[in-house]
């Protein structure tokens, strides 16, 4: 009979000419085909070991690019596809031609969602809710936001976003991961990969969740969106959620203390540190890394959480919903703690902006939800001295049609996916404020100036960052990936 210790350990030898190839002689062969740095993990010039590579305090960045003007990043993101003719782009001629026919010039053979693709009859829906201008910029601005008016000096608003996707999924995955299919490492992975962690007891990349009332059953979204793609493990975003568990799996389970997980782990570690030294296998430090994470957040994670020490003038300027766990408002007050203690990438989802029908209701519903606490997550990171060097991002993943999607009705209608052009805005971490920047045409319909594209707000972002977009990359299966795909360019325009 074998001795199965022998027959596995000629298992292992016989993988383990190709699993460490990234010393020795193959190491060498390969480097002569592939250039310098480190097999399957190269950014820039950048060249770790493993270990390095997997510390929590440093990214494979040894050097920024640039000087950066951004710390860290909250994105707050509006799933669904935010309306940007009632919101922020406003269109007289809409109301002077509701209920015509949308010309063919205009649509321009452009493509439909199956959902609207059947029409017979495109009739223009104006917005039923005023707007009018607000600060110094002059902006022009919807009633359904009268919080956001009041930091309209403080914002960058982009009118000329546009994508390539026209549904949901895609067009997230693409806002996201800079890919519309699956498998790609999301923004927050990249930074995290690039630029490493600040808070040794926190995650670099760390993920919040809220449903709106306007769509309470919208679209889903995966946890693939916070993924670290072909990245480590070590690098995927942590979702916080809003339960007694805010992160799943963290507590010691019934009858284990804090003394017996010290030193459960240690002992774990070290078997798990035997199987790299003889596999070579850079997971096996991800796995060590993220035990000792979760040990630590036992103590980070719930004075994080408990927001019960937030002074009431906090709570008022965030509104009332600020107290409820899982809310939009409890998770920008959380998004501006998470920033306190120097988490790089913060990343929030609020649901329930997809209308395809009912849109005026919805929209006001959803606003509702938002518009208080996104004014307020500015104003508090500003009178903290925390705005000038985070960078904050509000939008959703494509707009929507100038006309309505079924039937339009005096105080009732819908509006399609529009990925043509769009509205987003930004504010702090070295983006020029008190600006509209980009225009589209009298109908809401196509860009007329300054274009922005889904890479291009990419680009910009890890610019400001220190980031060259081109220069980060990883390679994979033969090719060098990068975030912005293969092409993007920095908006030096909405630079301050």
């Amino acid at each position: 009979m074998k001795n199965p210790i022998e027959e596995r350990s000629y298992l292992l030898n016989r993988r383990a000419f190709l699993a460490k190839g990234s010393v020795g002689i193959g190491a060498a062969a390969l480097s002569s085909l592939l250039g310098t740095g480190l097999i399957g993990c190269n950014a820039g010039s950048s060249t770790m070991s493993p270990s390095s590579l997997l510390s929590k305090n440093s990214g494979m960045l040894s050097n920024l690019h640039f000087a950066p003007k951004a710390k860290r990043v909250i994105y707050l993101f509006q799933s669904g596809g935010p309306s940007q003719l009632e919101l922020f782009d406003y269109k007289p001629l809409l109301s002077k031609l509701r209920g015509q026919e949308l010309p063919e010039s205009i649509r321009g053979g452009q493509r439909l969602t199956g959902m609207t693709s059947g029409q017979s009859s495109f009739p223009l829906a104006d917005s039923l809710y005023s707007f009018d201008q607000y600060g110094q910029s002059g902006t022009w601005l919807s009633e359904l936001l009268p919080y956001t008016s009041n930091i309209v000096d403080d914002i960058c608003m982009v009118k000329s976003m546009y994508t390539e996707a026209i549904n949901h999924d895609p067009a997230v995955t693409f806002f996201q991961t800079g890919s519309q299919q699956p498998g790609r490492p999301a923004i927050g992975s990249w930074l995290s990969y690039g630029l490493g962690s600040e808070n040794e007891n926190l995650p670099g990349f760390c993920v919040l969740l809220s449903r709106g009332t306007g769509r309470p059953f919208g679209q889903p979204l995966y946890s693939r969106l916070w993924g670290n793609g072909f990245l480590h493990s070590l690098h995927q975003g942590v979702q916080f959620r809003s339960g007694k568990d805010p992160v799943l799996y963290l507590n010691n389970p019934e009858g284990m203390n804090k003394v017996s997980r010290r030193n459960m782990l240690d002992r774990v570690a070290q078997l798990n540190q035997l199987q790299y030294e003889e596999q070579g296998d850079p997971e096996i430090q991800s796995r060590i890394s993220q035990y000792e994470m979760a040990y630590k957040m036992q103590t980070s994670v719930p004075g994080l959480m408990d927001i019960s020490d937030e002074p009431d003038h906090i709570y008022k300027m965030y509104g009332p919903e600020a107290t409820q766990p899982g809310t939009f408002a409890s998770n920008c007050l959380l998004a501006r703690r998470l920033a306190e203690k120097d988490v790089r990438f913060i990343q929030l989802y609020h649901m329930g902006w997809d209308h395809h029908d009912n849109l005026p209701s919805a929209v006001k519903n959803q606003a509702h939800d938002v518009d208080q606490a996104s004014a307020a997550l500015i104003m508090d990171l500003k009178q903290r001295g925390m705005l000038e060097d985070t960078l904050v991002i509000w939008g959703g993943e494509f707009g929507r049609t100038n006309y309505s999607q079924g039937i339009l009705t005096d105080n009732n209608y819908g509006r399609d996916h529009h990925p043509r052009c769009f509205t987003i805005w930004m504010a702090g971490g070295g983006i020029k404020p008190g600006m509209v920047y980009g225009e589209t045409d009298d109908f809401g319909y196509n860009i007329t100036k300054d274009p922005v594209h889904v890479h291009d707000f990419q680009a910009t972002m890890l610019h400001l960052l220190g980031i060259d977009h081109e220069k980060l990359t990883y390679k994979y299966q033969g090719r060098r990936f990068r975030l912005t795909d293969v092409h993007g360019k920095v908006m030096n325009d909405l630079l301050a």
